[in-house]
């Protein structure tokens, strides 16, 4: 079912994507061949008018047709007839063809500023901590962060040179400064302290990738199927308060005693909505030595909707935050300063959408309006064949008043097919990589 959400939505996207082309085309009097959701065989297949609407049978992409797009449409090789050349996409004007091509990803841009705000009216569940001052309540052993001098109880007040209010502050400031070395002020004592820290970890999972985390309670956000904690009746939103006599401050303070423990029988006291009651678990040993009790950390959330105006606001921020974020993720990528494991796939991608599909409304919008900004801009980049390639040769023309020389287009194509082959092998490659091994 999470595969089936997921294809659903990657559709969704392309048929926003492509009907940017598609309306565009229509308003400059372009001749639509073809509207296809999906390459490969045909599963179903329409005509109306003088467009022929396919369904095909890889659904991982689309295209429209255009005529013009070589030759007429009889064929590769046949010439255009004077009337086909009045409806020609070859034959508009390099502007107009500018905004046929860049109407798809801009589709795709402008998504998000429509369905988030939905998701801010319909409420999404957001973790308390985001919001709250980056006050640190745990640093791992041996990690940037501890290497560089951070204790427990400082609270980073700023990154570099941008001024940090919330812990979702900070990470924003981290995707901006990652491969680089990151000044971090934090107060300390009543006092304003600049550390330095050398990160080795050029992930994007902001302030926890360097070793960092918030205040969070024991929680508990998943169960292990007839594991220690489901057998004794634990449940999910489960909040761990104390155990075998010692008080629980955070998640931490739980795994580190139930480690520290004898692997016997533990008494543990939870809080569920408000109710004390007490259980017993016995933890077992992984393969590693691990004493465990089969749960997953969850965090404290709440639901947070929005009035209309503010939702509007809300999605607009949020949207531009994203735009950044991918802009400034994409330049770290080809200077090396994130790491190229960080790429994702066709399978993470329906894995991600379906999951959010089956979440909740916001978070399927949520999902939705994040790969959209992806897809948009990874469309703009100047590699032929994408539209920022065809956007590339077409400002060129616009420059030197004539097309650019097909001895040069069609290598350009072919190298640009040759990358983007080669950027989704390696996609393809992370994602099993992460699955899988």
């Amino acid at each position: 079912m999470t595969a089936v959400f997921g294809i659903f939505m990657l559709g969704v996207l392309v048929f926003v994507h492509e009907m940017g082309h598609f309306l565009v085309a229509k308003t400059n009097g372009v001749k639509v061949l073809k509207f296809s959701l999906g390459f490969g065989p045909k599963l179903v297949s329409k005509k109306w008018g003088e467009t022929e609407y396919l369904i095909c049978a890889i659904p991982l992409g689309g295209y429209v047709q255009m005529l013009g797009e070589g030759g007429g449409e009889s064929g590769e090789d046949a010439p255009l007839t004077p009337e086909e050349i009045e409806r020609s996409f070859a034959h508009k004007t390099p502007g107009r063809r500018i905004a046929i091509v860049a109407a798809g990803p801009l589709m795709n841009l402008i998504l998000p500023f429509l369905v988030l705000p939905i998701a801010f009216m319909a409420g999404v569940n957001m973790p308390v901590f985001l919001d709250n001052p980056a006050c640190v309540d745990y640093v791992v052993a041996d990690s940037d962060a501890s290497r560089g001098g951070v204790q427990v109880g400082d609270c980073i007040i700023g990154i570099g040179s941008e001024t940090v209010e919330s812990w979702q502050g900070g990470n924003l400031a981290l995707i901006s400064a990652a491969g680089e070395n990151i000044l971090l002020t934090v107060e300390r004592g009543g006092e304003s302290v600049e550390l330095v820290i050398r990160p080795k970890n050029n992930g994007l999972d902001g302030l926890m990738a360097l070793g960092l985390f918030p205040v969070e309670p024991a929680i508990i956000g998943g169960l292990q199927s007839a594991g220690p904690a489901q057998k004794a009746g634990l449940q999910t939103g489960d909040h761990i308060i104390e155990i075998s006599g010692n008080p629980i401050r955070n998640w931490f303070d739980m795994t580190a005693l139930i480690q520290a423990g004898e692997g016997r029988e533990e008494s543990f006291v939870i809080n569920r909505g408000g109710d004390l009651l007490e259980v017993f678990i016995t933890p077992e040993k992984n393969d590693a030595g691990k004493k465990l009790i089969g749960i997953i950390k969850g965090h404290d959330v709440e639901l947070r909707s929005y009035g209309f105006y503010d939702s509007i606001h809300k999605g607009a921020t949020q949207t531009v935050d994203l735009i950044k974020l991918t802009v400034v993720f994409i330049q770290k990528l080809f200077s090396g300063d994130v790491s190229s494991k960080n790429i994702g796939g066709m399978i993470s991608v329906v894995e991600f959408a379906g999951e959010a599909a089956q979440t909740g409304i916001a978070a399927l919008l949520t999902m939705l309006a994040f790969i959209s900004i992806q897809l948009g801009i990874l469309n703009l980049l100047p590699i032929p064949i994408l539209d920022g390639g065809h956007l590339f040769f077409s400002f060129i023309e616009l420059i030197i008043r004539r097309p650019v020389s097909i001895r040069i287009r069609e290598p350009a194509q072919q190298i640009g097919l040759i990358l983007l082959l080669a950027l989704m092998t390696f996609a393809l490659y992370n994602d099993i990589i992460r699955k899988f091994l």
